[in-house]
């Protein structure tokens, strides 16, 4: 699936696809997200995007399909089907008319944005449209219209083999739709602190996991009862373990799952937005907008085992379409593995600790065993 880049005109009117939610669909707590209309090239929001995320007063008139959002002295009124809407009572041409989906009534971006005097941008990094407010940015996950099979399933297993140069190499993979209505993700500590190791499978038992993959990097080798981790670790909206100055790559989540992958160094100002639920730092970055880019030796590293070596590998990214590629592999170099990553339909990937930590857990059973207890991991729940 390929979500293109639009403009911001595109972005506005797309995140004005306003979501009507019955009583029934709220106490589903789905994800809120919009949708790329590739027949217009316009990108549509759900009305609650606007309540939530705007301060905007939205009213939904079921019987005759129409909202009226209100924002200071602003009134807009769009009809579902309709390609008049009206601003102030003035009248108003639209490029795409509204529609309904499953209940939830979504409208264009842009011409709503422009009428409340909103600024909404498109994040092509991020695949998602965000829209500046006083107390920070709201972020909206955006698919391709007509791809809901993404968001249904929540958990898709494969074993697949990809052609890298010369070599065929075996990589377990296990895609997680971020937008699915239960999924929830975590960072868990081994034990419950920080310096603790246990089993990987442990971990996801002890906080009710459905997955887990290893997490960051840690003193594994030392005789201290306490193996600390190597780098930023966030939990439960947290920074429990801080690494200022790294500059490896931070895998971050907010309270709604949207992630990100962070440069290390910029890290600390990212989490000073207040929205951050949980991060991870490993590095090297792998894929940076669909493109293997590695600045290996750029963000720190010193390791053979990185600049050169190959071993058992753990990747994490994220693709166009919002789910999460969690990867095992036996043995790759850090190339490998970013080509691999690409290969499997990574929008923006990073390494994660390897050798005896890579492990990834699934349904009850381990896809890869840890050799080792680890001391953190990435825990999605159901």
């Amino acid at each position: 699936m390929r979500i293109r880049k639009v403009g911001l005109a595109a972005v506005t009117a797309a995140l004005l696809t306003m979501a009507a939610v019955s009583p029934a669909a709220a106490e589903a707590k789905a994800k809120t997200y919009g949708y790329l209309d590739p027949a217009s090239g316009q990108t549509f929001v759900p009305i609650r995007f606007f309540s939530e995320q705007s301060g905007a007063s939205v009213a939904w008139d079921g019987t005759a399909k129409q909202v009226t959002i209100v924002r200071d002295d602003v009134q807009v009124k769009l009809g579902v089907s309709r390609k008049t809407a009206e601003v102030n009572g003035e009248k108003r041409e639209l490029s795409a008319s509204p529609f309904t989906d499953e209940g939830v009534a979504y409208v264009p971006l842009r011409f709503v944005a422009e009428a409340l005097g909103m600024n909404a941008k498109w994040n092509s990094s991020l695949a998602s449209v965000e829209l500046r407010r006083e107390n920070g940015v709201a972020k909206l996950p955006i698919i391709e219209r007509g791809s809901k099979a993404a968001v249904r399933e929540p958990f898709e297993r494969q074993t697949r083999s990809f052609r890298v140069g010369s070599r065929t190499i075996e990589a377990e993979l296990l895609y997680v739709s971020l937008l699915a209505p239960r999924v929830d993700l975590s960072v868990a500590l081994a034990g419950g602190e920080v310096g603790k190791t246990e089993e990987l499978k442990a971990i996801a038992n002890r906080v009710g996991g459905t997955a887990a993959v290893n997490g960051t990097f840690f003193d594994a080798y030392t005789d201290s009862a306490l193996k600390n981790p190597y780098g930023y670790v966030a939990s439960g909206g947290d920074i429990v373990w801080k690494a200022s100055g790294d500059k490896r790559t931070v895998f971050l989540f907010d309270a709604n799952d949207n992630v990100e992958f962070v440069n290390g160094a910029d890290f600390p100002e990212r989490f000073g937005r207040g929205d951050v639920e949980g991060a991870l730092q490993a590095g090297p970055r792998l894929v940076r907008d669909g493109k293997v880019e590695l600045n290996v030796e750029d963000e720190g590293f010193k390791d053979p085992k990185i600049l050169t070596g190959g071993g058992a590998r753990t990747a994490i990214g994220v693709t166009r379409d919002h789910r999460l590629v969690l990867a095992t592999v036996p043995g790759a170099t850090i190339p490998q593995l970013a080509e691999i990553m690409r290969q499997a339909g990574a929008l923006q990937a990073m390494n994660l600790d390897g050798g005896a930590s890579s492990g990834l857990y699934y349904d009850g059973k381990y896809v890869t065993k840890p050799g080792r207890p680890i001391g953190n991991a990435l825990v999605v729940s159901e």
